[in-house]
């Protein structure tokens, strides 16, 4: 029953999106613009609401029709599609380097990362733990994960921009506990990769792995994927919050070589800035992600543990030091995985 149910809501979120895309807006378009937003795993549920509500808003503001096209992956995955050619208006990945790769292709102008509010980020995010009802395993932190017999899921890091977040804030745990031992840090990540037994290319896909086919004793998770499950499943699983997490900050961008292209720019601005009005970060608070909005996200405190211990990208040097350091070719993740 619950994998059923599951796959109900994920084929109404799915059908939400089409909806969005191509629905009522969409017959009685004409000739109405249309954009495509290529973004990552989880934010299925958040963007089917959010393109209705700016569909309507844009409407009402103009008296334009739009279509918003929604497309959906491992966030990797995603960035290198439309370097490969996937049309692609708008991106709303889920870490600047993955936009950081697009702009190196020449495809998004240097400087993006300030066109919008808050470095581009307008909601953020953390890493949590995500257990079956009662946590059998009685896993609090980090170094619960590597115990023997812990069967952990998260996905790889060389698609999923969710899984390296899971990697710098798991890393930033035994940074601290250990003093900064590098010997002691790479051990202790060989035994929580170690007790790895599934890595799905995106956070959905590790969700569904976890949740749907009842695979693993934890499930390291977007805190925005594990309120969601928590809420279509109170009686089966719990959200535990590790002592030391990340802030992850997913980014928006124009695609602007595709936007002027397709002769939406503007559109696109207006797609992107909506983003921080108050009925988005509401929005976005629904859907489990924090608000940029400090005043809306303190309204959710029941919702979001905002007393967490949070390091930041910048305690990694920013996103493409981390990347060169962690999870480039060859570098500490391939170490530590091939071992």
């Amino acid at each position: 029953m619950k994998a059923k149910k599951l796959m109900a809501a994920v084929l109404a979120t799915v059908l939400a999106v089409g909806m969005t895309a191509c629905g009522e807006e969409s017959g009685s378009n004409g000739g109405g613009q249309k954009i495509t937003n290529v973004s990552y795993d989880p934010t299925r549920e958040l963007y089917a609401e959010y393109n209705e509500a700016f569909v309507k808003h844009y409407k009402e503001e103009t008296g334009k029709d739009v279509e918003v096209i929604q497309s959906h992956g491992g966030s990797g995955k995603q960035a290198r599609s439309v370097v490969e050619g996937a049309d692609a208006d708008v991106v709303t990945l889920a870490l600047e380097h993955d936009i950081t790769m697009i702009e190196e292709a020449g495809m998004i102008e240097p400087g993006w990362i300030n066109e919008f509010d808050l470095d581009s980020s307008p909601y953020t995010s953390t890493i949590v733990f995500l257990v079956r009802k009662g946590n059998p395993k009685n896993l609090t932190d980090w170094d619960s994960l590597t115990a023997d017999g812990v069967d952990v899921i998260t996905p790889d890091p060389k698609s999923s921009g969710g899984a390296m977040w899971n990697f710098l804030a798991a890393w930033q745990y035994i940074k601290e506990k250990s003093g900064n031992n590098e010997t002691e840090m790479k051990d202790f990540m060989r035994k929580l990769y170690g007790n790895v037994s599934v890595m799905d290319s995106g956070a959905r896909g590790a969700t569904t792995t976890f949740v749907e086919n009842g695979h693993g004793d934890v499930l390291i998770a977007w805190e925005n994927e594990a309120i969601n499950t928590l809420k279509e499943y109170p009686d089966d699983y719990e959200m535990i919050t590790p002592s030391i997490s990340i802030l992850a900050q997913p980014s928006v961008a124009i695609v602007d070589e595709n936007a002027k292209k397709d002769g939406v720019e503007e559109l696109c601005k207006d797609y992107l800035n909506y983003l921080y009005t108050d009925e988005a970060q509401e929005i976005i608070a629904k859907n489990g992600y924090r608000p940029s909005n400090q005043e809306i996200l303190n309204k959710y405190g029941d919702k979001f543990d905002l007393n967490v211990k949070l390091c930041t990208i910048q305690d990694f040097g920013g996103w493409n030091q981390a990347y060169d350091d962690f999870f480039a070719d060859g570098k500490i993740f391939d170490e530590i995985y091939t071992k």
